[in-house]
C-alpha cells in the first residue's frame, strides 16, 4: 500500500477515526420473516410508490415513503430505484436470495385528493398497527375512489382560471369572459384527444392553436378587445399543468433521471404549444390578416382586484387539480400570497425572475412548514401558488416578434425571459422547502436518509 512506509506512529497521527460520510456496499441484514410476508409487504410499498408517482409527487417523497412503509414491517434493507415511468424496489437479505419487484407508473396527471389519501395511508402504516391486506385493501378504496368533482366542475375551473389570467393581465370583463370560454372550449378538445390517445405533444399544440385562432379571429373581426390576452390566458393554463417544480426538485435532491425525464417531458410539450401558436400565427400572415400584438407590459389594475385574481387563479388549478374545498381555499391563500411578495419585490426594483423567485422561495417554506400541520400536499400550496406568476404574455409577446415582426433577436429575449422565469419559479419552490424542512421537523430518518444518498445515487 502507499502508506506501507509511513511510520505507525505518524500515520496514526493523520489516520481518520471517523465513520464514513457515506458507507459503501453495506452487508445485507437478516430478514427474520417468511416470503409470504416480505413479499406483501415490498408489494405494498411498491403500489404506494407507484400511486405517488401517477399523482405527481416528487422522487425524493417517493423514496422516502417507500422506504418508511417498508420498514414498519421489518424491511430494513430495501434499495430503490425511480425513474419517470417505473419504480424498483429490492429487499436484501443476508438468509435468503434479494426480492425484487417493479412497477410501471402507466397514467401520469395531478390528484390532490388522491395524494392526500395516498400520504395518510402511508403515515398510518408508518406509526405501525396497520395489516398488510388492510393496508391493501385501503390503498384500492383510494386509487379507485370515483373523481373527486364533475366533469362540468372541472370544466368551470379551467374557465375560471384563464378568466381570472385575463383580469390579472388588465383584461376587462369581456377579454375575461371570452379567455374563459375559450379556455372551456380548449378543455373539451382535449378531453376527446385524449379519449382518442393522441400524445400530449399534439394535444399543447392543439390547445395553443385554438387560443391563438380565436385571438386571430377577433382581430379579423375587428372586435375591441385585446386579444393577446385571451392567448396568454390558454398558454397560463397549458403551462400550469406540466410538472417543472417536480422536474427542479429531482435535479436538486440529485435524482438526475427522474429529473431528466421530466424536464425533457416539460421542454417538449412547451415545444408543443410554441407550434401551435406559430404555426396559427404564420397561417393568419400569409393570408393577409391585420395581426397586432399590445403590450406586453401589465396594465394598471387595482390592487385588490389583482389579489383576487390571484387567488383566483390558483384556486382554480387546484379545483382543476382535484383538490378537497378546504384545499382549495388554502390554494387561493397562497395565490394571493405569490402575487403579493412578487408585487413587493418588484416594487423594490426586481426583475420578473428575481420577482417570482422571492415569491417562490416563500411559498416552499409556507408549504413544508405548513402542510405537515394543515394535512395537505405540500403541492397544494407550492405548486398551485406559483401558477399566477407563470409567464404566458412574455410567451406570446417572444412568438409573435418572431413570426409576425420578423424581430428574432427580441422575440428570443422575450422567450428567454420567459424560461428565467419559469426556471427561478421551480428554484424557489424547492430552495424554500428545503429552508423550511429544519422548522417544521416534520421530516424522520427516511427523508434524510435519501438526502444524503441523493448526492450519489438515482
Amino acid at each position: 500500500m502507499p502508506y506501507a512506509r509511513i511510520p505507525e506512529r505518524a500515520w496514526r497521527a493523520i489516520a481518520g477515526t471517523d465513520p464514513p460520510t457515506a458507507p459503501i456496499g453495506l452487508r445485507a441484514q437478516r430478514s427474520g420473516m417468511d416470503d409470504l410476508t416480505a413479499h406483501a409487504a415490498l408489494g405494498l410499498a411498491l403500489r404506494i410508490g407507484e400511486s405517488m408517482l401517477a399523482v405527481g409527487a416528487a422522487a425524493a417523497d417517493v423514496t422516502a415513503t417507500v422506504l418508511r412503509v417498508a420498514a414498519a414491517y421489518g424491511l430494513t434493507s430495501c434499495q430503490i430505484d425511480i425513474t419517470h415511468t417505473s419504480l424498483t424496489v429490492s429487499y436484501d437479505r443476508e438468509d435468503a436470495l434479494p426480492l425484487t419487484a417493479m412497477r410501471i407508473v402507466g397514467t401520469s396527471r395531478t390528484d390532490y385528493t388522491r395524494l392526500q389519501g395516498i400520504n395518510d395511508l402511508a403515515r398510518a402504516v408508518g406509526a405501525g398497527g396497520r395489516d398488510v391486506e388492510e393496508a391493501h385493501r385501503r390503498l384500492d378504496a383510494v386509487v379507485s375512489a370515483p373523481a373527486t368533482y364533475r366533469r362540468t366542475v372541472h370544466t368551470l375551473a379551467w374557465a375560471g382560471l384563464a378568466g381570472s389570467v385575463g383580469v390579472l393581465l388588465g383584461g376587462g370583463w369581456l377579454e375575461a369572459l371570452i379567455a374563459a370560454l375559450t379556455t372551456a372550449l380548449i378543455e373539451q378538445v382535449l378531453r376527446v384527444l385524449t379519449r382518442r390517445s393522441l400524445p400530449p405533444f399534439f394535444q399543447q399544440a392543439a390547445g395553443a392553436a385554438l387560443a391563438t385562432g380565436v385571438a386571430v379571429l377577433l382581430l379579423a373581426w375587428d372586435v375591441d378587445v385585446r386579444s393577446s390576452l385571451v392567448v396568454a390566458a390558454g398558454i397560463v393554463v397549458l403551462l400550469a399543468g406540466l410538472s417543472l417544480v417536480s422536474s427542479a426538485q429531482d435535479a436538486i435532491s440529485g435524482f438526475p433521471v427522474t429529473a431528466g425525464a421530466r424536464a425533457f417531458e416539460v421542454v417538449t410539450l412547451t415545444a408543443g404549444i410554441v407550434v401551435g401558436i406559430a404555426g396559427v400565427l404564420d397561417l393568419a400572415q400569409r393570408a393577409q390578416l391585420p395581426l397586432t400584438v399590445v403590450d406586453t407590459s401589465l396594465s394598471p389594475v387595482r390592487f385588490a382586484v389583482a389579489l383576487a385574481a390571484a387567488a383566483g387563479i390558483a384556486g382554480c388549478w387546484a379545483l382543476a387539480s382535484h383538490a378537497r374545498p378546504r384545499a382549495v381555499g388554502l390554494a387561493a391563500l397562497a395565490g394571493a400570497l405569490a402575487w403579493t411578495t412578487s408585487w413587493a419585490a418588484g416594487g423594490l426594483g426586481a426583475g420578473p425572475a428575481l420577482a417570482g423567485g422571492v415569491a417562490a422561495v416563500v411559498l416552499g417554506f409556507c408549504g413544508e412548514v405548513l402542510t405537515e400541520w394543515l394535512r395537505v400536499p405540500t403541492q397544494v400550496i407550492a405548486v398551485c401558488g406559483i401558477v399566477p406568476l407563470l409567464p404566458g404574455l412574455a410567451i406570446y409577446h417572444g412568438l409573435f416578434a418572431i413570426v409576425v415582426d420578423a424581430d428574432i433577436e427580441g422575440g428570443l429575449l422575450a422567450l428567454v425571459g420567459a424560461a428565467a422565469v419559469g426556471l427561478a419559479l421551480a428554484a424557489g419552490v424547492t430552495l424554500g422547502e428545503y429552508l423550511g424542512r429544519p422548522v417544521s421537523g416534520a421530516r424522520d430518518r427516511y427523508d434524510e436518509r435519501v438526502r444524503r444518498r441523493a448526492m450519489t445515487t438515482d
